[in-house]
């Protein structure tokens, strides 16, 4: 993985987030789902603490009690893209390589018997990836309760001439 394609991903993750936003707002019941408002917290959690961690900072992160709403919790996760691909922008390909160790490493070890180091860009992979799984999650319970959402898939970006997000 290079720096560029990295910076590709989180790109296409802003767009597919921002679909994904854009299909929970346009549906009335969406504010008032439990499961959606905790998935969509989990999933901008788990981007800003990584980033984080990349940046050598103690992770520090609000309660899901701490927004009013989900479009409280859309504006603070919004900001983070930019963030991302900054990161990605001015981290060196030697620099993906690099071992890095999270904080939770301990409570992952315990959980499932082991947590070795993984590099930063396999981390910074992870963070695309678990965010692809969210969404899918997202989009899910956004069918169940009666909702349509949008296409959010790599491939769809790229025939789409890679858009920017539209919040």
């Amino acid at each position: 993985m290079e720096c560029r394609e990295l910076q590709d991903l989180f790109t296409h993750m802003e767009w597919a987030d921002a679909s994904t936003w854009k299909a929970v707002s346009a549906f009335p019941g969406a504010s008032q789902d439990r499961r959606l408002r905790e998935l969509l917290y989990h999933l901008h959690i788990v981007q800003r603490v990584y980033l984080q961690v990349w940046q050598g900072q103690s992770p520090s992160l609000p309660e899901l009690a701490a927004f009013a709403d989900l479009p409280a919790v859309a504006a603070w996760a919004r900001p983070i893209y930019a963030e991302l691909v900054a990161f990605a922008t001015r981290t060196g390909t030697d620099e993906l390589s690099q071992k890095l160790n999270v904080p939770w490493a301990a409570e992952v070890a315990k959980r499932y018997g082991t947590a070795g180091p993984a590099t930063l860009g396999e981390t910074m992979l992870q963070v695309v990836l678990h965010s692809t799984y969210h969404r899918a999650q997202v989009a899910s319970r956004l069918r169940e309760l009666g909702g349509e959402p949008q296409i959010t898939d790599f491939i769809a970006w790229v025939w789409k001439e890679r858009p920017g997000a539209e919040w």
